[in-house]
C-alpha cells in the first residue's frame, strides 16, 4: 500500500464542481482536512443539520449497487456514486477526510479519478501523528458468487490483479496486475474512465440513470466501434475495473495489505466481498493497539455502572445507529474469580452477557434522543457459549443494532477472544430515565 505508517489528511480545503453522472445535477464537492481516526465521511451541506455518513460497508445501500456504490443512513439520507472518490483516497493514502457535497451525488468529472487526484494533490497531503491501521490478509481467502470469484492472498503491499472478459470483440479478454502505490495509481489507474455499451444506454436511461452521462464522461462501446475519439490505454476498460474495486475495498474503513485477484467482478460482487472480509476485520487489524473511540472516562459518562460491575474498558469502533466494537480485558484480579471455580478460573457466562449488554448499551444510548438515559436489560435470546474465557484473555465484543426506538432497542452481540467466537446472544433493552 501507499508508503508511510502514519495517518494522513489534506493540508487545506479544496473544491471541485461538475455534474453527477446519474442525477445529472450540478454539484460542488469540497474536500476538508479531518482529525486523526476520523476516516472518510460524506457531509450533505444542502440538508438541515448537514448530516454526515461514514464511508463504511455498514452504510452501503445494498439495493443500489448495480452500476454505482451508494451510501446512506437510517434517516434516508443518501450520497450516490462515491466509488471514484474512495478509490482516490485509497490510492493517495488519505486516511482522514470530510467530503462536503451540496447535492445527493458528487461531480463525476470525466468519468475517471484523475481530476480528483489532481485537486487533492494541489491541496497537499500531510502526515498526522496516529499510526495507520491496515486490514492484513494473513491467510488465503476465497469468495465466489454467481460465477464471479475474488481471492485475497497474504502480501506486504496492496496488489490488484484483475481479469475481465467481454463478449464484445472490441474489448475481449483483458488482464492487469498493479502494485498500488501513489504514482502508479496517479498515472496508471486514475485516468481510466468509466464505460458502458451502446445497447445499454437506453435501458439505463429508462431506469433513471446516466442523466449526466456523455462521451465526455464515459467510454461508449458499440458493436463495431468505440464512439470516443481514442482510448487513454489499450486496456482502459479493465483498468477502470481496478479503479472501481479499489473504491469499494476502501469501504473496509482502512487500507488493505494483501493481494486481491478478481475475475469479472462489479460493484455488487465487490460489496459482498467487502462484507465477507468485514466479518474478520477487527480480528485481523490488531485491535490491542488501536486508539479508542471512547476511553474509560467517556464510558463512565455514558454508563451508570461502577466497580465491580463495569465490564467495558474501551470502545474501538462506533458507527452511530449501526454498530460498535468494545474491549473487555479479563485479568486474574477480577473479583468474580475468587468464587467462580477458583481452582480453574473461568469468567461466568452471565458476566459475558453483561459485558455484551454494556457495550450494546453504549451504542443504543449514543443516539441523540437517548443520551442521558439508562438502558435496562429486558431480554436475552439464543445465548450460546462456545469456549471458556480465562484470565489473560481479551474479549472483543461486536454489536450490530437490530432495532432502535425511543423506548426500546435490540442488538445482536458476539464476543471473540482473538479469532475465536466465544459467546453470542440477542439482547433487548428498555430505554428509560
Amino acid at each position: 500500500m501507499t508508503d508511510g505508517v502514519h495517518q494522513r489528511t489534506i493540508a487545506r480545503p479544496v473544491s471541485f464542481r461538475g455534474k453527477g453522472l446519474h442525477t445529472g445535477a450540478e454539484s460542488i464537492v469540497t474536500f476538508c482536512p479531518a482529525p486523526e481516526n476520523t476516516g472518510v465521511r460524506f457531509k450533505r451541506t444542502d440538508l438541515p443539520d448537514c448530516p454526515e455518513i461514514p464511508a463504511t460497508i455498514a452504510h452501503v445501500i445494498p439495493t443500489d449497487i448495480y452500476r454505482r456504490t451508494t451510501i446512506g443512513n437510517a434517516q434516508g439520507v443518501r450520497v450516490y456514486t462515491v466509488e471514484h472518490l474512495l478509490a482516490t483516497f485509497l490510492g493517495l493514502g488519505i486516511d482522514n477526510i470530510v467530503v462536503e457535497v451540496n447535492r445527493s451525488e458528487p461531480p463525476f468529472a470525466d468519468g475517471s479519478a484523475l481530476p480528483f487526484v489532481e485537486t487533492l494533490l494541489e491541496a497537499g497531503i500531510v502526515e498526522q501523528t496516529a499510526a495507520r491501521r491496515y486490514y492484513v490478509i494473513d491467510k488465503p481467502i476465497v469468495f465466489a458468487e454467481n460465477g464471479i470469484e475474488i481471492t485475497a492472498l497474504p502480501s506486504e503491499q496492496l496488489i490488484i490483479s484483475f481479469f475481465a472478459d467481454f463478449a464484445n470483440p472490441l474489448i475481449g479478454s483483458q488482464a492487469v496486475n498493479f502494485v498500488i502505490e501513489r504514482d502508479t495509481f496517479h498515472h496508471e489507474i486514475a485516468p481510466a474512465r468509466t464505460f458502458c455499451f451502446l445497447h445499454e444506454v437506453e435501458e439505463l436511461q429508462q431506469q433513471g440513470l446516466i442523466r449526466g452521462g456523455s462521451l465526455k464522461s464515459a467510454v461508449v462501446i458499440g458493436e463495431t466501434t468505440i464512439l470516443n475519439e481514442r482510448l487513454r490505454f489499450d486496456d482502459e476498460i479493465v483498468r477502470h475495473k481496478v479503479l472501481d474495486i479499489l473504491g469499494d475495498l476502501y469501504l473496509l474503513g482502512c487500507p488493505i495489505k494483501g493481494h486481491i485477484l478478481a475475475s469479472k467482478s462489479g460493484h455488487a460482487a465487490n460489496i459482498n466481498f467487502v462484507k465477507f472480509l468485514r466479518k474478520d476485520a477487527t480480528r485481523i487489524m490488531n485491535t490491542t493497539n488501536r486508539p479508542p473511540v471512547f476511553d474509560i472516562n467517556k464510558i463512565l459518562e455514558c454508563l451508570p455502572h461502577r466497580f465491580p460491575f463495569l465490564m467495558v474498558d474501551r470502545i474501538i469502533e462506533l458507527e452511530e445507529g449501526k454498530r460498535i466494537v468494545g474491549i473487555k480485558n479479563v485479568t486474574i484480579n477480577e473479583p468474580f474469580f475468587q468464587g467462580h471455580f477458583p481452582q480453574r478460573p473461568i469468567m461466568p457466562g452471565v458476566l459475558i452477557i453483561e459485558a455484551m449488554a454494556q457495550v450494546g448499551a453504549v451504542v443504543v444510548l449514543g443516539t441523540p434522543e437517548n443520551r442521558g438515559k439508562i438502558a435496562y436489560l429486558m431480554g436475552v435470546d439464543k445465548a450460546k457459549f462456545r469456549k471458556p474465557v480465562e484470565p489473560g484473555d481479551q474479549l472483543r465484543i461486536e454489536i450490530e443494532i437490530v432495532s432502535a426506538r425511543k423506548s426500546a432497542g435490540k442488538v445482536a452481540a458476539k464476543a471473540f477472544v482473538g479469532e475465536t467466537l466465544v459467546a453470542q446472544a440477542g439482547i433487548t433493552f428498555a430505554i428509560g430515565k
